[in-house]
């Protein structure tokens, strides 16, 4: 049933005009529609959608997760935006190298939030 549709995620934010700036300026993801408060960003053949809520920023766990080729390349890249990452020194099986959460075998990952605190993250596709 919902396996082969699309899934989408979604953003509070307190602040629809402060958040397109993050979103659009230090992420680089083009919008596909802007409405008054709601902004639905293009990323990779999926959607992002971001609204204005009273519950912007309360969530405690990763609101979306982009799979890259290249942590290290993009972690680089979204520094030279002014994206500051997270450390998070109790993830079991975890060591940090820089900015990006090395696990086993091949597996990073870096995290990092939007202005309102949504945590968001990048982790390697293979």
């Amino acid at each position: 049933m919902l396996g082969d549709n699309r899934a989408v995620a979604t953003i509070p934010v307190s602040d629809a005009a402060r958040a397109r700036e993050f979103y659009q300026e230090k992420l680089g993801l083009q919008p596909m529609e802007i409405r008054d408060g709601v902004t639905t960003y293009s990323s990779g053949g999926t959607a992002i959608f971001v609204y204005e809520s009273e519950a912007a920023g309360t969530n405690k766990a990763t609101s979306a997760t982009w799979a890259v080729p290249d942590v290290d390349a993009v972690v680089a890249d979204l520094k030279k935006r002014g994206v500051a990452f997270e450390r998070y020194d109790n993830l079991p099986g975890m060591a940090m190298k820089g900015d990006i959460h090395v696990g086993a075998g091949d597996m990073k990952v870096a995290w990092f939030k939007d202005p309102d605190g949504n945590i968001l993250s990048i982790v390697s596709s293979h």
